[in-house]
């Protein structure tokens, strides 16, 4: 999870009235669409939370940075054989077995179950840490925003391999903006990981090794997690968190379900989401780490935690049944990595972010909103259209021009992607996908993108 220890949210990069430092285009009048028309009932009650990951502060500052961010995109493997995340149903085993006796709401449940002592034993070497070292932006009074270096720690979940990787689960806040990404397992050896798919409107990524770099003795203890039933959970059901909390290595906490299908929203990204909640203590570190039934099977997926000093035994996690589907497809993604900066792609476009407090005051969606199609480049080919908002790049979620940038760092010219796009069409906007080959980058683009995003516009 990612929290400042410093109470300072470094990772609200839509706090800024300006913009964030973006200078709007000259000629750049926003349309205004139709309100819709506000729903009749009532609104749900939404909790303001903190989604935090273990920070350990800045390493250099004020400098930008290339960042090799989301490097595995969502690209369909030419292999056909596709990995499957397997659940086993309520209270079973992965062999199908009955392994409690009694119904859960009778409490007979809990004296078949596991002990805690022995759901840790055998999930322990299913969770792993993992290690960030990552780009943070902020918006500074004097400077306009600003980009660091920083170190930061989370957790994940092995959750299966193909023939060349192992595959762990954690969350999108835990691996966002990495420059390098490894994963300690629990004989504390490290490897280098790859992110293979992203999803950051559910906070979720799946992460790759290579098996070739994982040494034998480390194979022999690892274990992949044993998937269980979120949709079967009932509160007041016992309940235990793993993860790295605090970045020191694995911890184990106990609790109960609080709650069902709590309506949460972060401070970081603003989505409401559908969590568990539980008491038992999710700790900065934890993001991404397991949690855990009474049988040892992963449940949930933790994710946040009230930041409010005034509150206590409050945390959340994904349920595990809601994303096994969007699991499922991150898991059989293409692993891309990063391109040579001469054959990198190019879409031929000049835009700007977007961000939620620009999109709040002018009633669009948040995205990189393009201004100018270039003559004679990718897009120019293309269905996009000027004043058309990217919201997403082959199926990952872009928010910002950073975002489109680095993603752009692991296509080649003469690639093929789709973007994802609201258009404005009679007073409203409408989502349309756009396929578009891209172009390779020009040599001098470097730094006229340099100098353009300095004022929030980038050319690409």
């Amino acid at each position: 999870m990612y929290e400042d220890f410093n109470n300072s949210n470094i990772y609200d990069n839509s706090s800024s009235e300006n913009n964030g430092g973006q200078m709007v285009p000259n000629g750049f009048i926003p349309e205004e669409p139709k309100k819709p028309k506000k729903k009749k009932g009532g609104a749900r009650k939404v909790a303001l939370l903190t989604a935090a990951a273990r920070l350990f502060g800045a390493v250099s500052g004020s400098t930008m940075v290339g960042v090799n961010m989301l490097a595995d995109y969502f690209n369909q493997q030419q292999n056909p054989t596709r990995t499957e995340l397997t659940t086993v149903p309520a209270g079973g085993t992965d062999d199908g077995s009955d392994s409690s006796s009694g119904d859960a709401a009778s409490g007979t449940q809990m004296s078949a179950t596991l002990d805690v002592s022995s759901i840790v034993e055998k999930a322990m070497p299913s969770v792993v840490a993992i290690n960030n070292r990552m780009v943070v932006e902020s918006n500074n009074w004097f400077f306009g925003p600003q980009q660091y270096e920083a170190d930061s720690a989370g957790s994940g979940i092995i959750i299966g391999q193909n023939d060349t990787e192992l595959l762990i689960v954690t969350n999108n806040h835990v691996v966002e903006n990495s420059e390098d990404l490894s994963v300690v397992f629990i004989d504390n050896t490290s490897v280098n990981a790859s992110i293979k798919g992203t999803d950051a409107d559910n906070d979720l990524a799946v992460i790759a090794v290579k098996l070739a770099d994982i040494p034998a003795d480390t194979m022999s203890q690892f274990a992949i997690a044993v998937m269980g039933d979120s949709d079967s959970l009932k509160v007041g059901q016992g309940v235990v968190a793993i993860g790295n909390a605090l970045g020191y290595g694995q911890s184990v906490t106990e609790g109960y379900v609080s709650a069902l299908n709590r309506a949460v929203q972060t401070s970081e990204d603003g989505i409401t989401r559908d969590l568990i909640q539980t008491d038992a203590a999710i700790n900065p570190g934890n993001s991404g780490g397991a949690l855990l039934n009474m049988d040892g099977e992963v449940v949930g997926i933790n994710s946040a935690k009230y930041s409010d000093t005034s509150v206590e035994g409050m945390g959340y996690a994904i349920p595990i049944s809601a994303v096994k589907d969007i699991i499922n497809d991150l898991m059989n993604v293409k692993t891309r990595t990063e391109v040579a900066e001469n054959r990198q792609g190019y879409l031929g476009i000049q835009a700007l972010t977007i961000d939620q407090a620009y999109a709040k005051t002018f009633g669009m969606p948040q995205g990189v909103y393009v201004y100018k199609i270039t003559e004679g480049g990718a897009a120019s080919k293309s269905d996009l259209k000027e004043k058309d908002i990217i919201t997403k790049f082959d199926g990952s979620t872009v928010r910002s021009m950073e975002d489109l940038q680095q993603m752009l760092t692991y296509y080649e010219g003469g690639d093929t992607i789709t973007l994802t796009v609201q258009r404005l069409e009679n007073g409203q906007y409408v989502e349309r996908e756009v396929q578009i080959t891209l172009d390779f980058r020009p040599a001098d683009d470097a730094v006229n993108s340099g100098n353009a995003q300095n004022s929030g516009n980038s050319q690409n």
